[in-house]
């Protein structure tokens, strides 16, 4: 009887073409929420296909590809498209020169600093690939490509627009991600792969003035300084040592010149965890002690906290993973079953946990193999490697293309009748 990766083998791609489609996304690269061109892209290619039936504008710009292909297990493959407002300067030949406006409608930088750019050549790869081998399988392949996933809507977003009233409803659901890792290496582990993420904006209030008059006025950025403070002692004394727990400010915002007192400073917070428990803490933890330092400073108004980004923790089903793992470790020279769980986080997982869907997420590796061998064998080396969200991060087309293809089609094919 034919494997998953003997199948692979007697069918794999000529890749060429789609090394070009690769440079070509990544030098066309769209803010979350803006991926209208980069969806139709998507669409386009999937329709030279002839064999998926393509659902479009699906929260937001998002889109997915449904292969029919007689009875067996219903497989959701999945993708994310959006870029984020950095500056390349990897200067590659394909190198992002795009800006755009935000959601503030300030002109930005934009590039697939995160590797988005891969996912979704990989994927379209595979949905030519599992188109191709037919013959060899039964079941139902969904190609998902979500947008909005840097903010953490994405998601969300295309299940709440009634995503599984116009699919049919996944048996599993499948992702990866390209990250700083051996490029042609792949990696995945039981249980939780990645953290939760939680992000907000705090406003705090002071009383403005001039510069010279302090007695006058009640200075935010002193209140906030003193809350930035504070906040660092949340992990180290409130959150169990064996327990993860990560907080960080990101921006701070008082005032806009020298002599004048503000009134209000603006604190941008991250926060990650695994547990829902410690989640929890940590959002008492920080009301707690910008409500007090509000308190002591004698701030006129009460804080406002608002949300702006929140990831689930992304697990792995332990069955899945197993059969993942075994069909992984056949296939790559290089599969780590039991990768150390990371802090980034993803909200891929939204996709099945809203059903009760099982689902399966691993990494592949990006970086030149010289590049890694040459700094990890060097205990002093002073060279680095850029990793996601770097203006740096430049992941080597292959064989980062071709394992990301191939583990697709084989967790796909693990599956399928």
């Amino acid at each position: 009887m034919a494997t998953p990766s003997s199948i692979l083998k007697s069918h794999a791609l000529d890749l060429t073409a789609y090394e070009d489609l690769y440079k070509y996304f990544h030098a066309n690269p769209e803010l979350s929420l803006q991926e209208e061109a980069t969806s139709k892209k998507i669409a386009s290619h999937l329709s030279n296909f002839n064999c998926y039936d393509i659902h479009t504008n699906i929260g937001g710009h998002g889109l997915v590809g449904v292969l029919r292909n007689g009875p067996g297990k219903t497989i959701l493959l999945r993708a994310d498209m959006d870029a984020l407002p950095v500056k390349e300067l990897t200067g590659l030949p394909y190198a992002s020169t795009v800006t755009m406006r935000d959601a503030d409608g300030v002109e930005k930088p934009v590039m697939h600093a995160c590797g988005h750019d891969m996912h979704i050549t990989c994927l379209l790869a595979a949905a030519e690939t599992l188109a191709n081998t037919r013959a060899e399988w039964s079941g139902t392949v969904l190609v998902l490509f979500q947008p909005d996933e840097e903010r953490g809507g994405g998601a969300q977003a295309m299940v709440d627009d009634g995503l599984y009233d116009k699919v049919p409803l996944p048996d599993y659901c499948f992702g990866q991600h390209v990250m700083r890792l051996r490029a042609g290496s792949v990696a995945s582990r039981p249980g939780t792969i990645m953290a939760a993420a939680d992000s907000m904006k705090i406003t705090v209030f002071g009383r403005g003035g001039h510069g010279s008059l302090p007695h006058q006025t009640v200075d935010p950025a002193l209140l906030a300084a003193h809350i930035v403070v504070r906040l660092q002692g949340i992990v180290s004394r409130e959150v169990d040592p064996s327990d993860l727990g990560v907080v960080t400010v990101g921006s701070l915002q008082a005032g806009q010149t020298e002599n004048i007192i503000a009134d209000r400073a603006e604190i941008g917070l991250d926060f990650r965890t695994v547990k829902l428990e410690t989640r929890q803490k940590i959002i008492a933890a920080v009301k707690r002690i910008v409500e007090a330092e509000c308190m002591a400073s004698g701030s006129p108004k009460p804080p406002v906290f608002v949300p702006t980004r929140r990831f689930p923790p992304t697990d792995n089903d332990r069955g899945v993973a197993g059969r993942l793992a075994e069909a992984f470790g056949g296939h790559f020279g290089d599969f780590d079953a039991d990768t150390p769980r990371t802090n980034v986080s993803e909200d891929f997982s939204t996709l099945g946990t809203c059903r009760g869907i099982p689902c399966g997420f691993w990494f592949i590796g990006g970086i030149d193999a010289e590049l890694w061998d040459r700094v990890h064998g060097q205990e002093n080396s002073t060279e680095e490697i850029a990793g996601n969200h770097s203006a740096l991060f430049a992941p080597v087309i292959q064989p980062t293309m071709r394992s990301g293809v191939d583990a697709l089609c084989l967790a796909a094919l693990t599956f399928l009748k």
